[in-house]
C-alpha cells in the first residue's frame, strides 16, 4: 500500500519514549502557525513509499521500542497509517500517533472511517491537538504546545473519557 511521506527518522529519542522510528506523513489541512514541519503541509509534496518496506530498518533492532507517526496529518492517509500501525504491532513495537485533531473528534471520525478506528484501537498513545504558537513551550516532553495532550488510548477507551499520560 502506498503512503505519501515527508521523511523518516530511523532512530529518534524526541518523538516518544525510548528509541523510535519516526515516520512523517505528507499533507496537512491544519496549517498551524509556527509549525515545526511546514514543508509537510503540501498534499502533493514529499514522495511515495510502500508501507510494506517502511518498517524493515527496525525489524531486527530490538532496542527500537516503537514507531511514532507524525506529519503532516497521519489521519489524512488513514488507510496507509492503519497499515503501518498494524505492521508495527505485529512486530511487537508500540505506537505513538501525532495528530492535529482532538481525540474526541477522532472518535467521531472513526464512526465513519474504519481505518481511523483501527488506528485508535491499536495506538498506545495519541498526542492530540493543533500546535498553538501562543502556548509553545520547550519544557514539554514530546509536544510543542501546552494545549496538546499525551493520551493513554487503552485507558481512555476503557474509561470512556480522555486519560492523559506523561508516559
Amino acid at each position: 500500500m502506498e503512503i505519501r511521506l515527508a521523511g523518516i527518522v530511523n532512530e529518534s529519542v524526541v518523538d516518544g519514549p525510548g528509541v523510535r522510528m519516526t515516520i512523517f506523513t505528507q499533507g496537512c489541512p491544519h496549517n498551524c502557525s509556527g509549525c515545526q514541519n511546514p514543508e509537510t503541509h503540501d498534499f502533493n509534496g514529499g514522495y511515495l513509499a510502500e508501507t510494506a518496506d517502511i518498517l524493515e530498518p527496525i525489524a531486527m533492532r530490538k532496542y527500537v521500542k516503537g514507531i511514532s507517526i507524525s506529519g503532516g496529518e497521519p489521519m489524512c492517509q488513514s488507510e496507509a497509517t492503519a497499515d503501518l500501525v498494524k505492521k508495527a504491532k505485529e512486530m511487537g513495537k508500540d505506537v505513538v500517533i501525532y495528530t492535529g485533531y482532538l481525540f474526541e473528534k477522532l472518535i467521531n471520525m472513526a464512526e465513519k472511517d474504519p481505518s481511523i478506528n483501527e488506528i485508535i484501537q491499536n495506538a498506545d498513545y495519541i498526542i492530540d491537538g493543533p500546535f498553538k504558537e501562543t502556548e509553545k513551550s520547550l519544557s514539554l516532553a514530546f509536544r510543542g504546545s501546552s494545549n496538546q495532550r499525551i493520551i493513554d488510548v487503552a485507558s481512555s477507551l476503557s474509561a470512556g473519557k480522555v486519560v492523559v499520560s506523561n508516559f
